[in-house]
C-alpha cells in the first residue's frame, strides 16, 4: 500500500480538479448567470428551459460516444491520454464562458455544453484508471477519498470566488458579472494545473490488444469491441441490474445538482442565500463521504448505498414543500450528507462488477447513464 501512495493521491487530486467545474460552473455560477445575465432578456421560464436543453445535449453527445471511446481507449492503452485529451478540452470550453458578452445565451449554452461533454467524457477515463491504483480491498475507501478530496477542493475554490463574486471590489473588479466571468478562467487554470498529477504519476496495465492509438484502424477496432461486448453483456445480467438501477437513481442526484439554483430561483430565493447553501454541500460533503466508506467496511457496500438513496429521497421530497430560505439550507446539509457516499459507493461497487481489461469501455456506459459524476 505504501508504494501505491503517490499513485492514490495523485489520482484522487483529479476530482480535486474537476470538482471545481461542477461546482463552481456546473452547479454554481452558470444556472444563475445564465437567467440573470446571459438570458436576462429571454424570461425565467425560457432560460429555464434553455438550460435544460443545454444539459439534454450534452448527455446525448456523452450517451453517443462514451463507451466507443471507452473501447477504443481499453484497446490502445490509452486511458490517460483520452483523459488529458476530454479534460483540457473541457477547462478551454470553461475559460472561454469568460469572453462570452452579456445578452448572448445561444453561445453561452454552446460553450457549456462542450465543456460539459469535456468534464463527463473525462470521468469515464479517470473512472476506468480507479482500478489501476485501488486493491480490491480498498475500492470503497479510495473511491470515498477521491469524492471527499473533490468536495474539499471544489469548495475551496468555490468558496474563495463567491467572496470575489460579492466582494468585487477587494480584487479591483468593477461588478459582480465581471467576478463570476473571472471565476471561469480560474476554474480553467485550477483543473489544468491539478490534472497533471494523474497523468504523470497513475501507470496502466498491458491492454488486451496493443495497436496504435488514434486513426481509422483504431476507431474501427474501438468499434468491434463495443459490438462484442454488446452481444456478450447478457451473460452478464447482475451488471445489466446494476446499470438499470444506477440508471434511474442517479438521474434524480444529477438534476439535484444541475437544478438546485435554478430551482431556488425560480422560487423567489436570492442568489447569494442559494450559492451559500451550494457551499454548505461541498463542505458537509467531504467528511461525509469518507464517512461513508467507514460504513461500508461494517454494513456492506450495497446496504450503505440504500441509505443514502432513501435520505436522498426524503430530501427531493422536503424540496417540493419548501417556502423558507433555511429550509433550503436543511436540504443542503441532508444532501451533503450523503451525496458523496452514494457517488462514492456507486462507483467502487461497479469497478468490482465489471470485467478486467474493459473498465473504461464500460465505465463509458457508466457515464452515459450518470451525467454529472
Amino acid at each position: 500500500m505504501k508504494g501505491n501512495t503517490k499513485r492514490i493521491y495523485a489520482w484522487a487530486l483529479y476530482d480535486w480538479a474537476n470538482s471545481a467545474f461542477a461546482t463552481t460552473v456546473m452547479a454554481g455560477f452558470f444556472p444563475a448567470f445564465f437567467k440573470q445575465y446571459w438570458g436576462s432578456g429571454i424570461g425565467d421560464s425560457s432560460s429555464t428551459l434553455y438550460l435544460g436543453l443545454a444539459n439534454s445535449l450534452s448527455s446525448i453527445v456523452v450517451v453517443l460516444v462514451a463507451p466507443l471511446l471507452g473501447a477504443m481507449a481499453d484497446r490502445s492503452n490509452q486511458r490517460r491520454r483520452f483523459l488529458a485529451i476530454f479534460a483540457f478540452t473541457g477547462a478551454l470550453m470553461t475559460g472561454c464562458l469568460h469572453l462570452v458578452e452579456h445578452g448572448n445565451w445561444q453561445s453561452a449554452a454552446l460553450v457549456y455544453v462542450a465543456a460539459t461533454v469535456g468534464f463527463s467524457l473525462a470521468n469515464t477515463f479517470y473512472d476506468s484508471l480507479l482500478g489501476f491504483v485501488a486493491p480490491s480491498e480498498k475500492v470503497d475507501a479510495i473511491s470515498a477519498l477521491g469524492y471527499g478530496v473533490g468536495y474539499f477542493g471544489g469548495g475551496l475554490l468555490f468558496a474563495a470566488n463567491l467572496y470575489v463574486v460579492i466582494h468585487p471590489q477587494v480584487v479591483g473588479l468593477p461588478d459582480a458579472a465581471a467576478a463570476v466571468r473571472w471565476s471561469f478562467l480560474s476554474v480553467a487554470l485550477w483543473w489544468i494545473l491539478f490534472t497533471l498529477p494523474i497523468l504523470l504519476f497513475v501507470k496502466e496495465g498491458a491492454p488486451a490488444q496493443r495497436e496504435r492509438p488514434g486513426g481509422w484502424s483504431s476507431l474501427v477496432g474501438g468499434y468491434r469491441q463495443l459490438h462484442e461486448t454488446l452481444s456478450h453483456i447478457r451473460q452478464l445480467p447482475h451488471l445489466l441490474t446494476f446499470l438499470l438501477a444506477y440508471w434511474l437513481y442517479i438521474d434524480g442526484v444529477d438534476t439535484v445538482v444541475r437544478m438546485a439554483v435554478d430551482y431556488g430561483l425560480s422560487l423567489g430565493f436570492g442568489r447569494d442565500s442559494l450559492l451559500t447553501a451550494l457551499l454548505i454541500t461541498q463542505f458537509v460533503g467531504f467528511p461525509s463521504a469518507i464517512a461513508f466508506a467507514l460504513i461500508s467496511n461494517r454494513i456492506g457496500t450495497r446496504s450503505s448505498l440504500f441509505i443514502g438513496i432513501a435520505f436522498y429521497i426524503g430530501a427531493t421530497v422536503w424540496a417540493y414543500f419548501i417556502e423558507a430560505v433555511w429550509e433550503f439550507y436543511g436540504i443542503a446539509v441532508v444532501v451533503g450528507l450523503v451525496q458523496g457516499g452514494v457517488q462514492a459507493l456507486s462507483r467502487s461497487l461497479y469497478q468490482r462488477l465489471i470485467p478486467p481489461g474493459k473498465t473504461a469501455e464500460f465505465f463509458g456506459f457508466y457515464n452515459m447513464l450518470g451525467r454529472s459524476e
